[in-house]
């Protein structure tokens, strides 16, 4: 079969833009489509194409045309997902091609996607399940029906059989196509970290449940890694790329495994700058841990912080303390590793509460500080607590930087608020 994979362009909408014409606040997405070429990787025996329109964001049309491709694949998140049905019916409307969905939206809400533009939604991990699925349909037999793919039924309920992951589902001999979309590797840059950057998945999952992730909605909870020597194998496929972002939502949620990853790198001799994720609290309990990594090229930490105030981290489930947080910048600081704080924003903030913000994060070791503001994702626990206060449902403004749901202070001022201090911050980073 010919199979093409579509990385939607970059989409959305913003409220501030667009009510009170700011226009500093932009969700931007640079990274090359790894979801797309880990699913690739599973499909030796076919003609596989991937296109990636965040780069090159007309070449669709022109695409199925000289491909001529029997099925279309699209990936694409919550603020994607309008733009991923409208993709869809322009390939039904130009090409006989099957298509299929998946991706975290499709995972966390799958009848979203119940359309008569798209034939299949695969819900959860599509390595082995899209593989599945394409055995199935060369052969005939997908009315036999493939585990964790739902047939789209417009109008009707989706009926599906859901999988029962396993570590199997994450095929780890099959590596990522990254040649399929080598042409544009230049263009793949993540600001703040050192340009040039390629994406190496090592775990897949998460190890805690924090309301607002849609995380694990991909792998029913469960949490799951590659062997060292795959993790291994995949960065030595990127090539020459100075900075490895393992993109994986705890890279550390199985200590041995990691203690085992951060060996097999430095007795590699492979020398990258390398970006992870990691709990605070992994840092705190596991110091030797993070000197080793260090060793093995960790240059910066990205932790979910997410707020200054025990109460609301713990209305956030997040498991943490700020103490913890406080120790872990310290900690990572005197080891020489960058810190990129992730923090939310809610829509109850004050002006006190951005003020406050702001200060914390000027007087600790944050080196790229990231605020986005609370979003309810469709699927999550969020979402389900939040439902009756959410005003806003166009899936194009669910990008993080739009309150969907009302605003404590008077929205404009909120807005402008949060835009003068991502400039901010910006500048901080610029003089840090």
């Amino acid at each position: 079969m010919k199979i093409l994979l579509v990385n939607p362009p970059n989409c959305g909408r913003s409220i501030p833009e667009e009510e009170y014409g700011i226009d500093t606040i932009k969700m931007i997405f640079r990274g090359e489509p790894l979801a797309l070429e880990v699913i690739a990787g599973n499909l030796d025996g076919h003609a596989v194409a991937i296109v990636d329109l965040k780069v090159a964001p007309n070449v669709l049309e022109k695409t199925l045309d000289q491909f001529g491709p029997d099925l279309v694949g699209f990936t694409g998140v919550t603020c994607e997902a309008n733009t991923v049905v409208r993709l869809a019916g322009e390939v039904k409307r130009n090409s006989d091609a099957l298509v299929v969905v998946g991706g975290h939206h499709a995972s966390c809400d799958p009848a979203f996607f119940n359309h008569d533009a798209i034939d299949y939604i695969v819900v959860g991990l599509g390595k082995l399940s899209f593989r599945e699925l394409v055995d199935a349909i060369a052969d005939r037999s997908v009315g036999d029906g493939v585990a964790g793919v739902a047939k789209t039924n417009p109008g009707g309920k989706l009926n599906y059989v859901r999988r029962d992951y396993s570590h199997a589902d994450i095929v780890e001999d099959c590596p990522p196509r990254y040649d399929l979309v080598a042409t544009h590797r230049d263009q793949y840059v993540m600001s703040g970290v050192g340009g040039k950057v390629g994406f190496v998945a090592s775990a897949y999952g998460c190890t805690h449940r924090c309301i607002f992730c849609s995380i694990p909605n991909m792998t029913h909870g469960r949490y799951f890694t590659h062997r060292p020597a795959a993790v291994l194998r995949d960065m030595k496929l990127l090539g020459e790329v100075p900075v490895v972002r393992l993109v994986d939502a705890n890279t550390f949620g199985d200590l041995d495994n990691a203690l085992g990853l951060g060996q097999c790198i430095i007795e590699s001799g492979l020398k990258r700058a390398i970006v992870a994720d990691v709990r605070a609290e992994t840092v705190t309990r596991h110091p030797d841990l993070f000197k080793l990594w260090k060793q093995a090229g960790l240059a910066a930490a990205v932790i979910g912080f997410e707020e200054i105030s025990d109460a609301r981290l713990a209305q956030l489930n997040k498991r943490s303390s700020v103490a913890v947080n406080i120790e872990a910048m310290g900690i990572l600081k005197d080891l020489g590793i960058r810190v990129i704080g992730d923090f939310i924003v809610a829509p109850e903030y004050t002006e006190a509460d951005f003020d406050a913000l702001e200060r914390f994060v000027g007087s600790h070791a944050i080196d790229l500080p990231l605020p986005s503001i609370l979003t309810p994702l469709p699927g999550t626990p969020l979402h389900r607590a939040m439902r009756h206060k959410i005003t806003i449902t166009d899936l194009d403004y669910y990008t993080f930087t739009n309150a969907v749901c009302p605003t404590r202070m008077e929205p404009k001022l909120f807005y402008q608020a949060y835009a003068g201090m991502l400039k901010r911050f910006l500048k901080h980073i610029s003089h840090g």
